[in-house]
């Protein structure tokens, strides 16, 4: 079997921004249906099922944003505004999304993680927004 000569290969950053994505995805799918239908004793507060919502709708808003990183690296090639604004999205995320959930379920404040998530996230916008003003 031959590759013809217009086959390009997927980046690496690119597979890990792409599977980062679908991962993220998934998490958030789960995570809705947990927070949709676990009992109310699991939450810390009457608003722990609201910011765990969050925390989920949070993520699924920041899925598609990965699998645009990995989407454009693949046609723009790698560019380091689109590496940097992948991984900002992936940390955020994380971090973000992490510490509001935690709260929800737990009840205890991680101090500055969901604000420095935040922020990673706001930068990552503002990555896309470089990148896409680059010629």
């Amino acid at each position: 079997m031959s590759v013809s000569a217009s086959f390009s290969p997927v980046p690496r950053a690119a597979r890990l921004f792409l599977a980062s994505g679908g991962l993220l995805g998934l998490l958030s799918v789960a995570g809705g249906a947990l927070a949709a239908h676990l009992p109310d004793a699991m939450f810390a507060a009457p608003s722990g099922r609201t910011l765990a919502r969050e925390a989920v709708e949070m993520g699924m808003w920041h899925a598609p944003a990965l699998l645009a990183v990995g989407i454009l690296l693949c046609v723009r090639g790698r560019r380091v505004p689109l590496l940097l604004a992948g991984a900002a999205f992936a940390l955020g995320v994380v971090l973000f999304c992490g510490a509001v959930g935690w709260t929800g379920v737990t009840g205890q404040h991680l101090g500055p993680v969901a604000p420095t998530g935040g922020s990673l996230l706001m930068l990552a916008w503002l990555l896309m927004v470089v990148d896409g003003l680059r010629r």
